[in-house]
């Protein structure tokens, strides 16, 4: 059960995805370029999921499982720290270059091309650093 909630999830995730234009590098860039010809569509897609999301939460704090009845993993740490805003700028910094972040580059890679296709070799080869890193340099951990 558990498999077909996590592909049907996925599949309604990658739609809204391709729906709202975020699969689109050159209105994700359009978003991002504050400066020159800025385009605010995106703004609507991303305050669009605050309200179901802060729903979501709210439901899950009252429960003690999920739906398949596993429970819920532990809450993600409310620190700020210098781990969290590195991976906030990296990812920022890799968004803007190049139109993509994780969810809409594999959503793309059915159309994309080459392009595409590069992002999602070189973010899985950057997680996969980040961890023989971690391993080899306590102070990654």
């Amino acid at each position: 059960m558990r498999s077909w909630i996590s592909a049907a999830s996925g599949a309604l995730f990658g739609l809204g995805l391709l729906v709202s234009g975020m699969t689109d590098t050159a209105k994700v860039q359009g978003f991002l370029d504050l400066a020159g010809n800025w385009d605010p569509t995106l703004a609507f897609v991303l305050g669009g999921a605050i309200l179901p999301m802060a729903l979501a939460w709210r439901l899950a704090a009252r429960r003690r499982r999920s739906v398949t009845g596993e429970p819920f993993p532990p809450m993600p740490s409310q620190g700020i720290d210098g781990r969290l805003l590195g991976g906030s700028v990296l990812f920022g910094a890799g968004w803007a270059l190049a139109g993509f972040c994780p969810g809409p580059s594999v959503a793309a890679l059915g159309w994309s091309g080459a392009s595409g296709l590069t992002f999602v070799l070189a973010m899985l080869a950057g997680m996969l650093g980040l961890d023989w890193a971690r391993r080899r340099l306590p102070a990654l951990a």
